[in-house]
């Protein structure tokens, strides 16, 4: 682990197995600088033991990174829940899984990912009380996804203003990789505002639910990435814009939701020596956390919350101006920024 290139000082790596329930799972903590080490839970096949520690290391880091950047009292962890989990056994695996957060002491406070639902948090929550993305009735909660959607879409305005000097997101054309929670909430978002659709996902429902709802082109999932674009948003998995895939790219902008957008920083590099910007997605995607953070510490109203999402816009058009001025990458430049916040309060 620690020769991983993906190990970045964190704190502590738990590797948890439950004989008795089948449960594996991998709980990252990169950093508590700021408080408890807060992020989502993740359900995954990966090919090996590795590929989900590597996983976890990069997320991690990601959302320490992404809680400082939204200035959030909480450092940066992550769990991934290693598939495939056959449906009898799911209600066993997250109240096993629930029992490892507790474990923990409140040093790590999980809420939903991918391939992880409101109904699987209630289950960990009755195991621990560090959990949160809860349903309740009437009450801040539940799953984050739409905040995250909206957080994107003002971030990719704040994009196609910087880089296309369009005010508005009329007749913009944006090819939406991957549709599951984020990526159709962020469809509706998009298409409110005008924006021409272009979807791929792998679930064909999925695909003909947004071409029927918002009119959206379809692309080959194999060939999204590629298509010309005024912008690219990922909103699957992470590590899919490699210098490969870089070099290749029709479009202007790569904004959207998905985690660990560059497959290494090299790929950045590529984007910018080609003109593209990226909106790091560490800052982009902040919105859910915002959204679980007011959940979990209370004292935040709706109105507090969209405050908080609205300023992802300003955020990110500060990080492209530097870039900008100063020559750098805009992941570099976030980088920085991030860091600087990583200090104890």
């Amino acid at each position: 682990m620690f020769d991983s290139p993906a190990y970045d000082a964190h704190e502590k790596i738990v590797d948890v197995n439950d004989p008795e329930t089948g449960l594996r799972a991998i709980i990252a903590i990169h950093s508590t600088a700021r408080g408890p080490a807060a992020g989502g839970s993740r359900l995954w096949t990966y090919t090996d033991a590795s590929a989900a520690r590597t996983d976890a290391l990069r997320l991690s880091r990601g959302m320490s990174y992404k809680n400082a950047m939204a200035e959030l009292p909480f450092g940066g962890g992550k769990a991934v829940i290693m598939g495939p989990v056959a449906p009898e056994d799911r209600e066993r695996i997250f109240a096993a899984f629930g029992r490892a957060v507790e474990a923990l002491g409140g040093q790590y406070i999980t809420a939903e990912d991918v391939g992880v639902s409101v109904s699987d948090m209630m289950i960990v929550a009755r195991e621990t009380k560090y959990v949160s993305g809860l349903a309740t009735e009437g009450a801040i909660g539940g799953d984050p996804s739409p905040f995250t959607a909206r957080g994107v879409r003002i971030g990719i305005e704040a994009a196609v203003k910087a880089r296309l000097n369009r005010d508005s997101l009329d007749g913009v054309r944006v090819a939406v990789q991957g549709l599951g929670h984020v990526g159709g909430y962020l469809c509706q978002e998009l298409h409110e505002r005008g924006a021409k659709l272009i979807v791929a996902d792998i679930n064909p429902d999925r695909v003909q639910d947004m071409r029927a709802r918002f009119g959206a082109d379809i692309a080959d999932v194999r060939e999204i990435l590629l298509t010309e674009a005024d912008v690219v948003a990922p909103c699957a998995l992470g590590a899919i814009i490699t210098p490969e895939v870089a070099e290749h790219l029709n479009t202007g902008i790569v904004a959207g939701a998905a985690n660990n957008q560059l497959s290494i920083p090299e790929a950045g590099a590529v984007l910018a020596r080609r003109g593209i910007l990226y909106a790091p997605d560490y800052v982009i995607n902040a919105g859910g956390i915002i959204a679980v953070s007011a959940e979990y510490n209370g004292g935040v109203d709706r109105a507090g919350i969209d405050a908080q999402i609205e300023a992802i816009g300003p955020r990110l058009a500060d990080i492209f101006a530097r870039a900008k001025a100063e020559h750098r990458l805009t992941g570099d430049v976030a980088d920085a920024l991030a860091r600087a916040k990583m200090v104890r309060i």
